[in-house]
């Protein structure tokens, strides 16, 4: 029987596709690329994205291609996007920033006119639809992560179209899964329940200022340092998760061990749980969505299709920064912030810059992702920290280069 071929099922019997089961998302997404894409190949993608993301399209063999991206939502938007980009592409890669859906209908189209994969990257978008159909199931793969929707701290699933990829691409994954060790399996199993113990003892202020002093945070920043004399180096091993493994596993050391039965079993409890937890979810997404700092594209989405179970709730609010420090005081750690924007993060070296940066780099400033299972809590932060909207500038007037037609005509 393939390895995790349970928790597989499971996810199959939800999204009506063949799933893999991964260790992580990330696992699950460079198996897509490696499955779709040719070392070489150009890739478009948000650059408001986990530069963990970017660095597994690297470790692929693949050039990211940044993409220009609405103000409103952090994700690719297909119309801004030059048409001599769309020519010189060889795959899209989506985002579903904090569940809000790409424009997956637009996306899906091109890509079949241009005869180039669609790889969905549903990581926060577990249990989000778009025209009653799940996101996952509009391209050829699309990776999920349990770790982040049932608090598992471990689990991904690569969804494709059929059983012969599916086997296919089990074979490619027992190639790159690592041997597991009980103390790493007693680590994961372990931690979902210490965050939740640190959450209930309202711990969550004293914890992360200890983590923080002890300095047992792999990122000093936002992003983490991306060291690129050493970066280019490795860039001569692609494609190889190997030569980029200082990159790939920060946060998730274990992210492609081979977690034994302990892991498995609670992953697969948790995720009998999932639609409770999605409820949840949609309880406090409705909240905050009424709040005067959700993005106007969250109210559109609440008002004309209800709540999403979204991952995170993009707030759009200005002194961001402060805020995230403040925050602290009220029991509330801000994650999942991805500024700035890949291009300005990693350079023309490793990425091809947008030809639109404008509007990432206002989202990725401004953007304050909040936990919908927190809502009553970060409401009440925001309001006592007196934190108020960010409205993005209007856009300049596009010049117009027409050439004048002749006289007479």
């Amino acid at each position: 029987m393939p390895y995790g071929s349970r928790l597989a099922a499971m996810m199959t019997r939800r999204l009506g596709r063949e799933c893999v089961y991964t260790p992580s998302a990330r696992l699950a997404l460079y198996l897509a690329l490696r499955r779709w894409c040719r070392p070489g190949g150009r890739v478009l993608m948000s650059p408001v994205n986990d530069d963990v993301i970017l660095f597994v399209v690297l470790a692929a063999g693949l050039r990211p291609v940044q993409a220009p991206v609405s103000v409103w939502d952090g994700n690719i938007d297909p119309a801004a996007v030059p048409e001599s980009t769309w020519r010189s592409v060889d795959a899209v890669l989506t985002t579903n920033l904090y569940g809000l859906p790409d424009r997956v209908a637009e996306l899906s189209a091109r890509c079949d006119a241009l005869g180039i994969p669609l790889i969905e990257d549903a990581a926060h978008a577990i249990g989000t639809h778009v025209d009653g159909q799940p996101i996952g199931t509009f391209g050829r793969a699309a990776a999920f992560s349990l770790s982040k929707h049932v608090a598992g701290m471990a689990g991904g699933f690569l969804a494709v179209e059929d059983a012969r990829t599916r086997r296919e691409v089990e074979l490619l994954r027992d190639d790159l899964l690592e041997p597991g060790r009980l103390a790493g399996d007693l680590a994961a199993a372990l931690r979902p329940l210490a965050r939740s113990a640190v959450r209930a003892l309202h711990l969550v202020r004293p914890a992360w200022r200890t983590m923080q002093s002890l300095g047992m945070l792999e990122r000093d920043d936002y992003r983490m340092a991306l060291h690129a004399p050493r970066l280019a180096l490795s860039s001569r091993e692609t494609p190889s998760l190997t030569a980029y493994e200082p990159w790939v596993r920060v946060d998730l050391h274990d992210y492609r061990s081979r977690h034994g039965a302990l892991v498995r079993g609670q992953l697969m409890l948790r995720t009998a749980l999932l639609d409770a937890g999605l409820a949840r979810r949609r309880a406090g997404v409705a909240q905050l969505s009424g709040t005067a700092w959700a993005s106007p594209a969250l109210r559109d989405r609440a008002a004309h299709h209800g709540a999403l179970p979204l991952f995170r709730v993009p707030l759009l609010v200005h002194d961001r920064d402060g805020l995230v420090e403040r925050l602290v005081r009220h029991g509330v750690v801000s994650g999942y912030i991805y500024d700035p924007p890949l291009d300005d993060y990693a350079g023309a070296e490793f990425v091809e810059p947008s030809p639109g940066p404008a509007a990432a780099r206002w989202f990725a400033s401004h953007v304050l992702p909040a936990d919908p299972l927190l809502a009553r809590t970060i409401t009440g932060a925001l309001t006592r920290e007196g934190a108020t909207t960010a409205h993005p500038p209007a856009p300049a007037p596009v010049p117009d280069t027409t050439p004048p037609s002749p006289l007479g005509q």
